[in-house]
């Protein structure tokens, strides 16, 4: 697969099928993939690239921080995510685009459409994250990583990663740049010399800011409630997505299509026809 830098950082992209471009923010949380839209959970069950490509030109990537795609120590939040994608559209040329999310991706999703409303021609929210199950156990996760940080050190953390190569969301003790320490040898050798205390700051600063909320996070709810663009939320009923969270983002965002369906009921069939019929609705 083609990579390109983007925002200075390095990110592996694809670009799938044909007809109107549609962005996809990958599910997996603190690993999202572009496997991970055949390989997980609910997507694994409805396969939407197998019916979204047949229609629509998808463009997949590796989000920073995860896969094959670099990253940078710094305090990230989700106006970077939103600069990545919003390079790789520019990179391919791209002025407008349906914009859709899984699980985590949802939340930048919400972001992309705030700051660039003008390039969003609809949102797909498929199982967005977000209720206090999904807040509590992130900062767990970003607490369980400085704890063995302050205990071991950073060296020890780049040595963990590269004996076992789990990424953040397995092995919290790695980190949140566990994939790219993974991947470049030189940020490795970078990550273990910075200075310890001022990585717990960004790190400690960086969970508080990504898991900001007991609902779905990404957007401020003012700034949804001013956006009109199409939306579609399809909802998830478990602790990292929990219902709640998806109502609350058809509270915030105007006119949206939410597909009141139990999960039990989410096929592969029903999913791409209830998608598919949106997306078409929602034309340029």
């Amino acid at each position: 697969m083609p990579t390109v830098v983007l925002d200075g950082i390095s990110t592996r992209y694809d670009v799938m099928g044909s007809g109107p471009p549609l962005l996809m923010f990958s599910p997996g949380g603190f690993d999202a993939t572009i496997e991970k839209w055949s390989s997980l959970g609910i997507y694994k069950t409805t396969k939407p690239l197998d019916h979204l490509t047949k229609h629509y030109t998808c463009i997949v990537f590796d989000r920073r921080e995860c896969g094959q795609s670099g990253g940078r120590v710094e305090r990230v939040t989700w106006a970077d995510f939103v600069r990545q994608a919003k390079a790789l559209l520019d990179h391919l040329g791209i002025e407008r685009a349906h914009i859709m999310g899984g699980c985590m991706g949802c939340a930048p999703v919400a972001a992309f459409a705030v700051a660039h409303p003008e390039s969003t021609l609809s949102m797909v929210l498929y199982w967005p994250v977000g209720g206090a199950k999904y807040r509590i156990s992130g900062h767990l996760r970003f607490a369980e990583h400085l704890a063995f940080v302050h205990q071991h050190g950073l060296q020890a953390v780049v040595d963990l990663v590269q004996k076992d190569g789990k990424a953040f969301g397995t092995d919290p003790r790695g980190g949140p740049w566990a994939s790219v320490i993974k991947a470049d040898a030189d940020f490795a050798a970078h990550y273990a010399k910075q200075n310890v205390d001022q990585y717990k700051l960004i790190v400690s600063s960086m969970g508080r800011t990504l898991l900001d909320r007991d609902t779905a996070p990404g957007a401020e709810p003012e700034d949804l409630l001013r956006l009109n663009i199409p939306a579609i939320i399809v909802p998830g009923a478990d602790a990292s997505h929990a219902t709640s969270a998806a109502r609350y983002l058809q509270e915030c965002l105007a006119g949206s299509v939410y597909w009141d369906m139990p999960v039990a009921g989410q096929s592969e069939e029903a999913t791409a026809k209830t998608l598919l019929d949106f997306l078409g609705s929602a034309k340029a």
